[in-house]
C-alpha cells in the first residue's frame, strides 16, 4: 500500500521530479513509486540550480551545483517566510530565463515547492490560476493541496505578506 502523509489522506508522489515549464522542474526529497514504500530522492548533477524548501543530509545536490536553501513550513507563513518564498521564486525564474535547468523541491514535492514554482511561473508571465493548473497537470492532481498556499498565489505574495503582517 502506498505511503500517505500523516496530516492528510494524500498519496505520496510517484515520481522524483517533473518538468512544469521549460527548464523548471518540481520535486521532493521522497517519492512513493506505485506498489512500493517511501523512497529517498537524491539529486546529483542533473540540474544547474536546486532550490530546497526542506532539507535532509545526503539528498544532494553534489558539490559544485548551486543550492539555494530557504526552509519554510507547509502551513501558515509569516511575512519573513513569504519573503523567502518570493526570493526563491525570483531566483528560480531568473535561472530559467538564463537557460539554466532548475529544480525546486520540498519534502514530497507538492506544496512548498508548488508555491515557489507557481510564483516563478507568475514571474515568467503566467497568471496565478494557470500556474496552479500547470503544476497539477504536470506534477500531480495532489500538488498545491494546501489551499492557503493557493490563496497566497491568487492574492499575490506581496499583498499576502502585508495582510499576514497585520496579524503579528
Amino acid at each position: 500500500m502506498p505511503a500517505r502523509h500523516k496530516e492528510r489522506d494524500t498519496p505520496g508522489s510517484p515520481g522524483a521530479w517533473n518538468e512544469i515549464g521549460p527548464g523548471l522542474w518540481m520535486g521532493g526529497h521522497f517519492t512513493t513509486p506505485p506498489g512500493r514504500a517511501l523512497e529517498p530522492v537524491v539529486v546529483g548533477r542533473e540540474f544547474d540550480l536546486v532550490v530546497s524548501l526542506f532539507t535532509r543530509p545526503g539528498h544532494g545536490p553534489e558539490p559544485g551545483v548551486e543550492h539555494l536553501v530557504r526552509e519554510v513550513p507547509d502551513g501558515p507563513l509569516s511575512p519573513r517566510q513569504l519573503d523567502a518564498v518570493q526570493e526563491a521564486a525570483t531566483h528560480a525564474a531568473e535561472a530559467v530565463r538564463q537557460g539554466r535547468s532548475t529544480l525546486v523541491r520540498c519534502h514530497s514535492g507538492y506544496n512548498r515547492s508548488g508555491l515557489v514554482v507557481a510564483q516563478a511561473l507568475v514571474e515568467l508571465g503566467h497568471e496565478a490560476d494557470r500556474a496552479v493548473e500547470l503544476i497539477r497537470e504536470r506534477r500531480s492532481p495532489w500538488a498545491l493541496n494546501n489551499s492557503l498556499f493557493v490563496q497566497y498565489l491568487t492574492t499575490g505574495l506581496d499583498t499576502a505578506q502585508l495582510l499576514t503582517g497585520l496579524n503579528e
